[in-house]
């Protein structure tokens, strides 16, 4: 996985932005279809609140549906951009804060002021010092009863299965991958970051991390990324953490892009 130097390379000055990020809901049916099939369902119970902390928002995929569900929206991505971008997108949004970060601080976004974080489809990317780093800022940030959905690899969970697919020739990977023998690492997830370290983090953080959602991507058979939700020990939200292993998230997609396909036509 690559650092965080890397990252900021590729998505401030590689990475061609002319979709804007909806090409990465294609396989769901387009981002209405996502947001609305895949992430409104598992953040409903958080939403409407006061403020939404959203970390990493790229071009404003997700933050055009998040500012209609908060009285205030504070965007932070290290792609200056990116900012710059939804900035001018939201312009006629009132309720929306933008900051450039250095990729791992929140020191912009005042204590306890927090009431729901929010990152899907970025922070996998982000390595475990990254992700713990925002963590344990998480933790300060977050009011008493706040909440926090954080989508990350866990990749890490698979390494000698990681390890053998970087040993195969890289051009008949597709073929492996598809038929379940090797991982996919064009996805592009952190090798080290798992949903059991991720809850280990919480835990040091004072945190409760009370939901993890081990899911499957568009490609592959193994659950290469996780869903969590973490939230202040004590809050109204406080509970033991739950498990899921949904082998059936590609599924999903293929129903959502369908139906919503066909109410389209």
């Amino acid at each position: 996985m690559a650092d965080l130097e890397a990252n900021r390379r590729v998505w401030t000055s590689d990475y061609d932005w002319s979709g804007e990020g909806d090409e990465w809901s294609r396989w769901w049916g387009g981002t209405d279809a996502m947001w609305f099939g895949a992430l409104l369902p598992r953040i409903h119970r958080f939403v409407p609140t006061g403020t939404i902390l959203e970390i990493a928002p790229g071009y404003g995929r997700w933050a055009q549906y998040l500012k209609d569900v908060c009285e205030r929206l504070v965007l932070v991505d290290m792609a200056p951009n990116c900012i710059d971008h939804c900035s001018r997108r939201f312009a006629d949004a009132g309720n929306i804060e933008y900051h450039v970060n250095d990729g791992m601080s929140l020191e912009m976004v005042p204590d306890r002021s927090v009431d729901f974080a929010f990152s899907f489809d970025s922070l996998v990317h982000a390595s475990p010092a990254v992700v713990s780093g925002y963590v344990e800022q998480l933790a300060r940030k977050l009011t008493r009863d706040g909440a926090a959905f954080v989508h990350h690899s866990n990749l890490g969970s698979y390494r000698p299965l990681v390890a053998l697919t970087h040993r195969w020739p890289p051009r008949s990977r597709p073929a492996l991958v598809k038929l379940g023998l090797l991982v996919d690492l064009a996805a592009w997830r952190d090798e080290q970051m798992s949903a059991r370290l991720f809850a280990a983090q919480c835990e040091r953080a004072g945190l409760a991390c009370v939901t993890q959602e081990r899911i499957t991507w568009h490609t592959g058979h193994y659950l290469m990324d996780t869903l969590s939700v973490f939230t202040p020990k004590g809050s109204r939200w406080d509970a033991p953490r739950v498990a899921h292993r949904n082998g059936g998230f590609r599924r999903e997609a293929r129903r959502m892009a369908s139906s919503y396909s066909a109410q389209r036509s």
